[in-house]
Protein backbone atom coordinates (compact mmCIF):
# COMPACT_ATOMS: atom_id res chain seq x y z
CA UNK A 1 0.00 0.00 0.00
CA UNK A 2 1.33 3.31 -1.16
CA UNK A 3 -1.61 5.73 0.50
CA UNK A 4 -1.22 4.74 4.09
CA UNK A 5 -0.91 5.93 7.99
CA UNK A 6 1.29 4.30 11.07
CA UNK A 7 -0.64 4.19 14.04
CA UNK A 8 1.83 3.71 17.18
CA UNK A 9 0.35 2.34 20.05
CA UNK A 10 1.37 3.34 23.44
CA UNK A 11 -0.90 1.07 25.30
CA UNK A 12 -4.15 2.17 24.52
CA UNK A 13 -7.24 -0.12 24.57
CA UNK A 14 -8.97 2.04 22.00
CA UNK A 15 -5.74 1.93 19.42
CA UNK A 16 -7.85 -0.56 17.35
CA UNK A 17 -10.83 1.26 17.11
CA UNK A 18 -8.02 4.48 15.57
CA UNK A 19 -7.41 1.99 13.29
CA UNK A 20 -10.81 0.73 12.42
CA UNK A 21 -11.96 4.32 12.28
CA UNK A 22 -8.85 5.42 9.50
CA UNK A 23 -9.96 2.37 7.49
CA UNK A 24 -13.59 4.27 7.66
CA UNK A 25 -12.46 7.02 5.72
CA UNK A 26 -10.81 4.38 3.43
CA UNK A 27 -7.40 5.49 3.42
CA UNK A 28 -5.03 1.82 4.72
CA UNK A 29 -3.38 2.19 7.86
CA UNK A 30 -1.70 -0.35 10.20
CA UNK A 31 -0.74 -0.56 14.32
CA UNK A 32 2.68 -0.65 15.45
CA UNK A 33 3.65 -0.94 18.77
CA UNK A 34 5.32 2.21 20.09
CA UNK A 35 8.84 0.92 19.95
CA UNK A 36 8.87 -1.44 16.81
CA UNK A 37 11.90 -1.06 14.32
CA UNK A 38 12.10 2.01 12.24
CA UNK A 39 12.21 -0.41 9.23
CA UNK A 40 9.06 -1.95 10.12
CA UNK A 41 7.17 0.82 10.51
CA UNK A 42 8.39 2.71 7.38
CA UNK A 43 7.25 -0.25 5.10
CA UNK A 44 4.30 0.83 4.62
CA UNK A 45 5.48 4.31 3.11
CA UNK A 46 3.10 6.13 5.49
CA UNK A 47 2.02 9.34 4.91
CA UNK A 48 1.41 10.47 7.99
CA UNK A 49 1.73 9.18 11.99
CA UNK A 50 -1.39 8.97 14.90
CA UNK A 51 0.35 8.44 18.32
CA UNK A 52 -2.08 6.81 20.73
CA UNK A 53 -3.16 7.03 24.05
CA UNK A 54 -2.06 5.26 26.83
CA UNK A 55 -2.13 4.92 30.63
CA UNK A 56 1.21 5.97 31.76
CA UNK A 57 2.52 9.42 32.75
CA UNK A 58 5.18 10.81 29.99
CA UNK A 59 7.92 11.31 33.07
CA UNK A 60 7.14 7.85 34.48
CA UNK A 61 10.27 5.73 34.67
CA UNK A 62 10.06 3.67 30.76
CA UNK A 63 7.66 5.65 29.53
CA UNK A 64 6.75 5.43 26.05
CA UNK A 65 8.00 7.66 23.98
CA UNK A 66 8.11 9.00 20.67
CA UNK A 67 11.00 7.75 18.42
CA UNK A 68 13.37 9.94 16.43
CA UNK A 69 13.24 9.35 13.29
CA UNK A 70 9.28 9.56 13.20
CA UNK A 71 10.18 13.30 14.31
CA UNK A 72 12.72 13.75 11.44
CA UNK A 73 10.55 12.29 9.06
CA UNK A 74 9.04 15.81 8.12
CA UNK A 75 5.35 14.23 8.18
CA UNK A 76 2.29 15.08 9.71
CA UNK A 77 1.83 13.97 13.25
CA UNK A 78 -1.79 13.65 15.33
CA UNK A 79 -1.44 12.64 19.14
CA UNK A 80 -4.48 11.35 21.27
CA UNK A 81 -3.99 12.09 24.71
CA UNK A 82 -1.18 10.56 26.13
CA UNK A 83 -0.02 10.89 21.84
CA UNK A 84 -0.23 14.64 22.69
CA UNK A 85 1.28 14.43 25.92
CA UNK A 86 3.96 12.59 24.58
CA UNK A 87 4.44 15.17 21.82
CA UNK A 88 4.70 17.63 23.71
CA UNK A 89 7.31 16.27 25.75
CA UNK A 90 9.31 15.64 22.76
CA UNK A 91 9.41 19.12 21.74
CA UNK A 92 10.32 21.20 24.80
CA UNK A 93 6.36 21.62 26.10
CA UNK A 94 5.09 20.96 29.79
CA UNK A 95 2.97 18.74 30.92
CA UNK A 96 1.55 18.16 34.66
CA UNK A 97 -1.07 16.30 36.48
CA UNK A 98 -4.17 17.48 36.92
CA UNK A 99 -5.74 18.92 39.88
CA UNK A 100 -9.00 17.69 38.05
CA UNK A 101 -9.31 14.98 35.89
CA UNK A 102 -11.77 14.26 32.70
CA UNK A 103 -13.05 10.90 32.64
CA UNK A 104 -16.01 10.97 30.28
CA UNK A 105 -18.12 13.62 28.21
CA UNK A 106 -16.95 17.07 28.20
CA UNK A 107 -17.43 20.41 26.27
CA UNK A 108 -14.42 21.73 24.22
CA UNK A 109 -14.80 25.52 22.66
CA UNK A 110 -12.50 25.92 19.51
CA UNK A 111 -10.01 29.19 19.78
CA UNK A 112 -9.27 29.59 15.66
CA UNK A 113 -11.33 28.23 13.03
CA UNK A 114 -9.34 25.54 12.06
CA UNK A 115 -10.19 21.94 10.32
CA UNK A 116 -9.91 19.70 13.52
CA UNK A 117 -12.21 21.16 15.79
CA UNK A 118 -14.55 23.52 14.22
CA UNK A 119 -17.31 21.15 14.10
CA UNK A 120 -16.79 19.68 17.73
CA UNK A 121 -17.96 20.41 20.60
CA UNK A 122 -18.82 17.39 23.04
CA UNK A 123 -16.03 15.15 23.04
CA UNK A 124 -15.26 12.14 25.21
CA UNK A 125 -12.15 12.20 27.71
CA UNK A 126 -10.28 9.98 30.04
CA UNK A 127 -6.78 11.65 31.09
CA UNK A 128 -5.31 12.60 34.49
CA UNK A 129 -2.16 14.33 33.14
CA UNK A 130 -2.58 17.71 30.69
CA UNK A 131 -0.59 20.21 28.74
CA UNK A 132 0.42 22.91 30.46
CA UNK A 133 2.51 24.39 28.59
CA UNK A 134 2.63 24.61 24.78
CA UNK A 135 6.19 23.63 22.96
CA UNK A 136 7.11 26.77 20.31
CA UNK A 137 5.54 27.25 17.52
CA UNK A 138 2.08 25.54 18.91
CA UNK A 139 -0.65 27.34 19.31
CA UNK A 140 -4.02 26.26 21.12
CA UNK A 141 -6.86 25.48 18.95
CA UNK A 142 -9.58 24.41 21.47
CA UNK A 143 -10.10 24.27 25.40
CA UNK A 144 -12.00 22.65 28.14
CA UNK A 145 -13.52 23.76 31.04
CA UNK A 146 -10.41 22.02 32.76
CA UNK A 147 -8.02 22.19 30.00
CA UNK A 148 -6.91 25.12 28.57
CA UNK A 149 -4.95 23.07 25.56
CA UNK A 150 -8.14 20.31 24.87
CA UNK A 151 -6.09 20.50 20.77
CA UNK A 152 -2.89 22.16 19.62
CA UNK A 153 -1.24 22.64 16.46
CA UNK A 154 1.69 23.79 14.84
CA UNK A 155 0.24 24.58 11.39
CA UNK A 156 3.74 25.13 10.04
CA UNK A 157 4.80 21.50 10.88
CA UNK A 158 1.33 19.68 10.55
CA UNK A 159 1.78 18.50 13.81
CA UNK A 160 -1.25 18.42 16.10
CA UNK A 161 -2.70 17.17 19.33
CA UNK A 162 -5.85 16.23 20.97
CA UNK A 163 -6.38 15.48 24.41
CA UNK A 164 -9.83 13.47 23.92
CA UNK A 165 -10.67 10.82 22.47
CA UNK A 166 -11.77 11.28 18.35
CA UNK A 167 -12.42 7.62 17.47
CA UNK A 168 -14.87 6.65 20.22
CA UNK A 169 -18.27 6.90 19.06
CA UNK A 170 -19.10 9.10 22.28
CA UNK A 171 -17.37 12.00 20.07
CA UNK A 172 -19.97 12.70 17.84
CA UNK A 173 -17.92 13.85 14.42
CA UNK A 174 -14.70 12.71 15.72
CA UNK A 175 -14.46 10.34 12.62
CA UNK A 176 -14.04 12.98 10.75
CA UNK A 177 -11.53 15.01 12.64
CA UNK A 178 -9.59 11.63 11.56
CA UNK A 179 -10.67 11.56 8.12
CA UNK A 180 -9.58 15.50 7.55
CA UNK A 181 -6.23 14.59 9.36
CA UNK A 182 -5.51 11.21 7.32
CA UNK A 183 -6.84 12.94 3.77
CA UNK A 184 -6.52 16.26 3.73
CA UNK A 185 -3.41 16.86 5.71
CA UNK A 186 -1.56 13.92 5.39
CA UNK A 187 -2.60 13.55 1.72
CA UNK A 188 -3.28 10.10 1.69
CA UNK A 189 -5.67 8.94 -1.02
CA UNK A 190 -9.03 6.97 -0.06
CA UNK A 191 -8.39 3.69 -1.81
CA UNK A 192 -8.80 1.29 0.18
CA UNK A 193 -11.84 -0.22 -0.63
CA UNK A 194 -13.32 -4.18 -1.09
CA UNK A 195 -12.23 -3.99 -4.56
CA UNK A 196 -8.51 -3.08 -3.48
CA UNK A 197 -8.73 -5.33 -1.02
CA UNK A 198 -9.38 -8.63 -2.65
CA UNK A 199 -6.75 -7.43 -5.34
CA UNK A 200 -4.39 -7.02 -2.98
CA UNK A 201 -5.12 -10.58 -1.12
CA UNK A 202 -4.95 -12.13 -4.34
CA UNK A 203 -1.60 -11.30 -4.85
CA UNK A 204 -0.27 -11.97 -1.53
CA UNK A 205 -2.04 -15.58 -1.51
CA UNK A 206 -0.49 -16.51 -4.91
CA UNK A 207 3.03 -15.34 -3.88
CA UNK A 208 3.30 -17.25 -0.51
CA UNK A 209 1.67 -20.54 -2.11
CA UNK A 210 2.89 -20.70 -5.65
CA UNK A 211 1.76 -23.97 -6.91
CA UNK A 212 0.97 -25.51 -3.90
CA UNK A 213 -2.33 -27.62 -2.76
CA UNK A 214 -3.70 -25.16 -0.16
CA UNK A 215 -6.24 -26.58 2.82
CA UNK A 216 -8.98 -24.19 4.35
CA UNK A 217 -10.37 -24.60 7.60
CA UNK A 218 -14.14 -23.79 6.82
CA UNK A 219 -16.51 -23.84 10.16
CA UNK A 220 -19.26 -22.01 8.02
CA UNK A 221 -18.74 -19.02 10.07
CA UNK A 222 -18.09 -15.74 8.32
CA UNK A 223 -14.68 -15.01 8.23
CA UNK A 224 -13.64 -18.59 7.19
CA UNK A 225 -16.26 -18.47 4.68
CA UNK A 226 -14.52 -15.47 2.78
CA UNK A 227 -10.68 -16.53 3.60
CA UNK A 228 -11.94 -19.74 1.80
CA UNK A 229 -13.52 -17.65 -0.65
CA UNK A 230 -10.50 -15.04 -1.17
CA UNK A 231 -7.79 -17.98 -1.40
CA UNK A 232 -10.56 -19.71 -4.01
CA UNK A 233 -10.53 -16.79 -6.70
CA UNK A 234 -6.65 -16.52 -6.30
CA UNK A 235 -5.93 -20.06 -6.57
CA UNK A 236 -8.85 -22.21 -8.06
CA UNK A 237 -8.61 -25.68 -7.79
CA UNK A 238 -5.79 -25.93 -6.10
CA UNK A 239 -7.54 -25.13 -2.76
CA UNK A 240 -9.41 -27.69 -0.80
CA UNK A 241 -12.11 -26.97 1.85
CA UNK A 242 -12.13 -29.30 4.81
CA UNK A 243 -14.96 -28.58 7.42
CA UNK A 244 -14.89 -30.62 10.60
CA UNK A 245 -17.90 -31.84 12.60
CA UNK A 246 -16.68 -30.73 15.98
CA UNK A 247 -20.46 -31.84 17.66
CA UNK A 248 -20.53 -28.20 19.39
CA UNK A 249 -22.03 -26.70 16.30
CA UNK A 250 -24.96 -24.76 15.91
CA UNK A 251 -28.73 -26.50 14.83
CA UNK A 252 -28.56 -28.07 11.14
CA UNK A 253 -24.91 -26.03 11.00
CA UNK A 254 -23.27 -29.47 8.88
CA UNK A 255 -26.21 -28.81 5.78
CA UNK A 256 -25.99 -25.24 5.53
CA UNK A 257 -22.11 -25.33 5.05
CA UNK A 258 -22.25 -28.48 2.62
CA UNK A 259 -24.81 -26.26 0.63
CA UNK A 260 -22.83 -23.05 0.94
CA UNK A 261 -19.86 -24.29 -0.44
CA UNK A 262 -20.62 -27.17 -2.49
CA UNK A 263 -23.14 -24.79 -4.54
CA UNK A 264 -22.19 -21.36 -3.96
CA UNK A 265 -18.72 -21.53 -3.66
CA UNK A 266 -18.03 -23.97 -6.14
CA UNK A 267 -14.84 -25.38 -4.02
CA UNK A 268 -14.27 -29.50 -3.10
CA UNK A 269 -15.48 -29.54 0.30
CA UNK A 270 -14.45 -32.61 2.47
CA UNK A 271 -16.39 -33.08 5.78
CA UNK A 272 -15.21 -35.21 8.86
CA UNK A 273 -17.35 -36.03 11.82
CA UNK A 274 -15.36 -35.91 14.71
CA UNK A 275 -18.03 -35.15 17.41
CA UNK A 276 -16.41 -38.47 19.87
CA UNK A 277 -13.05 -36.33 19.51
CA UNK A 278 -13.97 -33.12 20.77
CA UNK A 279 -16.19 -34.04 23.43
CA UNK A 280 -13.91 -36.74 24.32
CA UNK A 281 -10.77 -34.11 24.96
CA UNK A 282 -12.94 -31.79 26.58
CA UNK A 283 -14.13 -33.99 29.41
CA UNK A 284 -13.65 -32.70 32.37
CA UNK A 285 -12.01 -29.22 31.41
CA UNK A 286 -14.21 -26.07 32.38
CA UNK A 287 -11.26 -23.65 32.48
CA UNK A 288 -11.64 -21.49 29.26
CA UNK A 289 -8.46 -20.99 28.32
CA UNK A 290 -8.03 -24.16 28.13
CA UNK A 291 -11.01 -24.97 26.49
CA UNK A 292 -9.74 -23.05 23.35
CA UNK A 293 -6.20 -24.60 23.66
CA UNK A 294 -8.01 -28.10 23.45
CA UNK A 295 -10.01 -27.07 20.37
CA UNK A 296 -7.31 -25.52 18.74
CA UNK A 297 -5.12 -28.24 18.86
CA UNK A 298 -7.64 -30.98 18.02
CA UNK A 299 -8.69 -29.08 15.13
CA UNK A 300 -4.60 -28.73 14.04
CA UNK A 301 -4.18 -32.78 14.56
CA UNK A 302 -7.61 -33.39 12.44
CA UNK A 303 -6.48 -31.19 9.61
CA UNK A 304 -2.56 -32.91 10.21
CA UNK A 305 -4.68 -36.29 9.24
CA UNK A 306 -6.32 -35.04 6.62
CA UNK A 307 -3.50 -33.73 4.93
CA UNK A 308 -1.73 -37.08 4.47
CA UNK A 309 -5.29 -38.56 2.25
CA UNK A 310 -4.91 -35.35 0.41
CA UNK A 311 -1.79 -35.25 -0.53
CA UNK A 312 -0.22 -33.40 2.57
CA UNK A 313 -0.63 -30.01 1.48
CA UNK A 314 1.80 -27.90 3.58
CA UNK A 315 -0.89 -24.81 3.57
CA UNK A 316 -3.50 -24.03 5.98
CA UNK A 317 -6.07 -21.21 5.92
CA UNK A 318 -7.72 -19.69 8.60
CA UNK A 319 -10.46 -17.11 8.87
CA UNK A 320 -8.72 -15.00 11.84
CA UNK A 321 -9.39 -11.15 11.99
CA UNK A 322 -7.75 -8.54 13.35
CA UNK A 323 -10.84 -8.48 16.74
CA UNK A 324 -8.63 -12.21 17.22
CA UNK A 325 -5.25 -11.16 17.07
CA UNK A 326 -5.99 -7.72 19.12
CA UNK A 327 -7.30 -9.68 22.18
CA UNK A 328 -5.35 -12.42 21.79
CA UNK A 329 -2.17 -9.83 22.11
CA UNK A 330 -0.38 -10.80 19.04
CA UNK A 331 3.20 -9.87 19.87
CA UNK A 332 4.12 -8.31 16.30
CA UNK A 333 1.25 -5.49 16.29
CA UNK A 334 0.34 -4.35 19.86
CA UNK A 335 1.42 -3.77 23.60
CA UNK A 336 -2.53 -3.95 24.64
CA UNK A 337 -2.98 -6.38 27.56
CA UNK A 338 -4.25 -10.42 26.60
CA UNK A 339 -8.13 -10.21 26.91
CA UNK A 340 -8.69 -14.69 25.98
CA UNK A 341 -6.47 -16.53 23.45
CA UNK A 342 -8.34 -17.02 20.45
CA UNK A 343 -7.62 -21.08 19.61
CA UNK A 344 -6.59 -20.04 15.82
CA UNK A 345 -4.26 -16.93 17.03
CA UNK A 346 -2.60 -18.56 20.71
CA UNK A 347 -4.31 -21.72 20.76
CA UNK A 348 -2.30 -23.27 18.01
CA UNK A 349 0.21 -26.42 18.75
CA UNK A 350 3.74 -25.39 18.33
CA UNK A 351 4.72 -28.24 16.29
CA UNK A 352 2.27 -28.45 13.84
CA UNK A 353 3.19 -29.09 10.64
CA UNK A 354 1.23 -26.32 8.41
CA UNK A 355 2.33 -23.11 7.09
CA UNK A 356 -1.27 -20.71 7.69
CA UNK A 357 -2.43 -18.18 4.86
CA UNK A 358 -4.76 -15.71 6.66
CA UNK A 359 -6.14 -13.46 4.37
CA UNK A 360 -8.57 -11.66 6.83
CA UNK A 361 -5.63 -10.87 9.25
CA UNK A 362 -5.55 -7.62 9.60
CA UNK A 363 -9.67 -6.71 8.67
CA UNK A 364 -12.41 -6.14 11.23
CA UNK A 365 -15.61 -7.96 10.41
CA UNK A 366 -17.34 -5.46 8.81
CA UNK A 367 -14.61 -5.10 6.42
CA UNK A 368 -14.60 -8.79 5.87
CA UNK A 369 -18.61 -8.58 5.04
CA UNK A 370 -17.83 -6.05 2.51
CA UNK A 371 -15.56 -8.38 0.59
CA UNK A 372 -17.62 -10.86 1.07
CA UNK A 373 -20.31 -9.26 -0.81
CA UNK A 374 -17.52 -8.31 -3.15
CA UNK A 375 -16.69 -11.26 -3.90
CA UNK A 376 -20.29 -12.79 -4.85
CA UNK A 377 -21.08 -15.15 -1.86
CA UNK A 378 -25.02 -14.91 -1.10
CA UNK A 379 -26.35 -12.32 1.78
CA UNK A 380 -27.28 -15.30 3.68
CA UNK A 381 -23.63 -16.57 4.42
CA UNK A 382 -22.08 -13.23 4.65
CA UNK A 383 -24.63 -11.80 7.20
CA UNK A 384 -25.28 -14.58 9.06
CA UNK A 385 -24.62 -14.76 12.73
CA UNK A 386 -21.00 -14.67 13.73
CA UNK A 387 -19.67 -17.70 15.50
CA UNK A 388 -16.40 -19.16 17.62
CA UNK A 389 -14.05 -21.16 16.20
CA UNK A 390 -14.31 -23.40 19.28
CA UNK A 391 -18.09 -23.06 18.78
CA UNK A 392 -20.51 -24.34 21.39
CA UNK A 393 -17.61 -24.76 24.02
CA UNK A 394 -17.45 -21.34 24.69
CA UNK A 395 -20.98 -20.49 25.80
CA UNK A 396 -21.18 -23.43 27.61
CA UNK A 397 -20.28 -22.35 30.25
CA UNK A 398 -18.42 -25.35 33.07
CA UNK A 399 -17.80 -29.24 31.52
CA UNK A 400 -18.94 -29.78 27.79
CA UNK A 401 -21.09 -32.91 28.28
CA UNK A 402 -22.91 -34.02 25.38
CA UNK A 403 -26.30 -33.86 26.93
CA UNK A 404 -24.94 -30.11 27.99
CA UNK A 405 -24.22 -29.40 24.74
CA UNK A 406 -27.27 -30.70 23.64
CA UNK A 407 -29.56 -28.29 25.81
CA UNK A 408 -27.70 -25.29 24.95
CA UNK A 409 -28.11 -26.20 21.13
CA UNK A 410 -31.60 -26.13 21.10
CA UNK A 411 -32.10 -23.03 23.38
CA UNK A 412 -29.95 -21.48 20.50
CA UNK A 413 -32.00 -22.26 17.69
CA UNK A 414 -35.00 -21.19 19.80
CA UNK A 415 -33.88 -18.02 19.89
CA UNK A 416 -32.74 -17.33 16.54
CA UNK A 417 -35.86 -18.26 15.06
CA UNK A 418 -37.67 -15.92 17.43
CA UNK A 419 -35.18 -13.26 16.17
CA UNK A 420 -35.18 -13.70 13.16
CA UNK A 421 -39.18 -13.59 12.75
CA UNK A 422 -39.47 -10.65 14.20
CA UNK A 423 -36.63 -8.71 11.99
CA UNK A 424 -33.70 -8.77 14.49
CA UNK A 425 -31.37 -10.97 12.01
CA UNK A 426 -29.60 -10.06 8.99
CA UNK A 427 -28.31 -7.36 7.31
CA UNK A 428 -29.32 -4.05 7.85
CA UNK A 429 -30.81 -5.41 11.48
CA UNK A 430 -30.61 -4.05 14.51
CA UNK A 431 -28.90 -6.56 15.94
CA UNK A 432 -25.40 -7.68 14.89
CA UNK A 433 -25.15 -10.95 17.03
CA UNK A 434 -26.96 -12.89 19.71
CA UNK A 435 -26.93 -16.17 20.97
CA UNK A 436 -27.82 -18.25 24.06
CA UNK A 437 -25.00 -19.06 26.82
CA UNK A 438 -25.79 -21.96 29.16
CA UNK A 439 -24.71 -21.41 32.79
CA UNK A 440 -23.45 -23.98 35.27
CA UNK A 441 -26.19 -22.82 37.74
CA UNK A 442 -28.62 -24.42 39.23
CA UNK A 443 -32.16 -22.79 40.47
CA UNK A 444 -35.15 -23.78 42.15
CA UNK A 445 -38.41 -23.57 39.70
CA UNK A 446 -42.24 -24.94 40.25
CA UNK A 447 -43.25 -26.49 36.77
CA UNK A 448 -46.83 -28.72 36.94
CA UNK A 449 -46.91 -27.86 40.52
CA UNK A 450 -43.48 -29.83 40.92
CA UNK A 451 -40.18 -28.43 42.16
CA UNK A 452 -37.27 -28.31 39.59
CA UNK A 453 -34.06 -27.82 40.09
CA UNK A 454 -32.22 -27.09 36.91
CA UNK A 455 -29.92 -24.84 34.89
CA UNK A 456 -30.30 -21.30 33.60
CA UNK A 457 -29.44 -19.79 30.50
CA UNK A 458 -28.32 -16.57 29.21
CA UNK A 459 -29.35 -14.27 26.40
CA UNK A 460 -27.05 -12.38 24.81
CA UNK A 461 -27.68 -9.75 21.77
CA UNK A 462 -25.61 -6.77 20.87
CA UNK A 463 -25.59 -4.12 18.65
CA UNK A 464 -21.88 -2.73 17.17
CA UNK A 465 -20.24 -1.55 13.62
CA UNK A 466 -16.79 -3.36 14.31
CA UNK A 467 -16.86 -6.25 17.12
CA UNK A 468 -14.22 -4.53 18.99
CA UNK A 469 -16.66 -2.36 21.62
CA UNK A 470 -20.49 -3.39 21.51
CA UNK A 471 -23.88 -1.98 23.28
CA UNK A 472 -26.81 -4.31 24.42
CA UNK A 473 -29.38 -4.71 22.07
CA UNK A 474 -32.86 -3.50 23.74
CA UNK A 475 -34.75 -6.43 22.36
CA UNK A 476 -38.32 -5.54 23.13
CA UNK A 477 -39.51 -6.89 26.41
CA UNK A 478 -42.40 -8.94 24.28
CA UNK A 479 -40.31 -10.88 22.12
CA UNK A 480 -37.61 -11.58 25.01
CA UNK A 481 -40.93 -13.44 26.87
CA UNK A 482 -41.77 -15.11 24.26
CA UNK A 483 -38.26 -17.09 23.87
CA UNK A 484 -37.52 -17.25 27.97
CA UNK A 485 -41.41 -19.18 27.45
CA UNK A 486 -40.47 -21.41 24.73
CA UNK A 487 -36.88 -22.65 26.02
CA UNK A 488 -38.10 -23.20 29.69
CA UNK A 489 -41.13 -25.37 27.88
CA UNK A 490 -39.11 -26.96 25.31
CA UNK A 491 -35.83 -27.62 26.30
CA UNK A 492 -35.60 -30.10 28.81
CA UNK A 493 -33.23 -29.46 31.77
CA UNK A 494 -33.32 -25.36 31.91
CA UNK A 495 -35.61 -23.60 34.40
CA UNK A 496 -34.84 -20.04 34.08
CA UNK A 497 -33.54 -17.45 31.28
CA UNK A 498 -31.91 -14.05 31.77
CA UNK A 499 -30.52 -11.25 29.92
CA UNK A 500 -27.27 -9.96 29.51
CA UNK A 501 -27.47 -6.09 29.34
CA UNK A 502 -23.45 -5.72 29.61
CA UNK A 503 -21.17 -3.82 27.09
CA UNK A 504 -17.81 -4.59 25.65
CA UNK A 505 -15.79 -3.09 27.88
CA UNK A 506 -15.90 -3.87 30.12
CA UNK A 507 -17.65 -7.45 29.11
CA UNK A 508 -16.29 -9.42 25.91
CA UNK A 509 -19.46 -10.59 23.69
CA UNK A 510 -18.90 -13.62 24.04
CA UNK A 511 -18.76 -15.20 27.82
CA UNK A 512 -15.56 -17.28 27.63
Amino acid sequence: MTQSIAILDFGSQYAQIIARRVREAQVYCELFPWDAPQEKILSINPKGFILSGGPKSVYEENAPFIQKFILESGLPILGICYGMQALTHALGGKVDPSAQREYGHAEIESLISNPLTSNLSSVWMSHGDKVTQLPDGFESLAKSGNSPYAAMGDLKRKYFGVQFHPEVHHTPNGVELLRHFAVDICGAKPEWTPASIIDDSVKRIREQVGGDRVLAAVSGGVDSSVAAALVHKAIGDQLVCVFVDTGLLRADEGAQVASAFRGGLGAELVTVEAADDFLGALKGVTDPEQKRKTVGEKFIRIFEREAKNLGQPKFLVQGTIYPDVVESSAPDRNKAEKIKTHHNVGGLPEDMEFELVEPLRYLFKDEVRLVGEALGLSEGLVWRQPFPGPGLTVRCLGECTPERVSRLRAADAILLEELSKAGFLGKGAQTSQAFMVLLPVRSVGVMGDQRTYQEAAAIRAVTTDDFMTADWARLPFDLLAKVSSRIVNEVEGINRVVYDITSKPPATIEWE
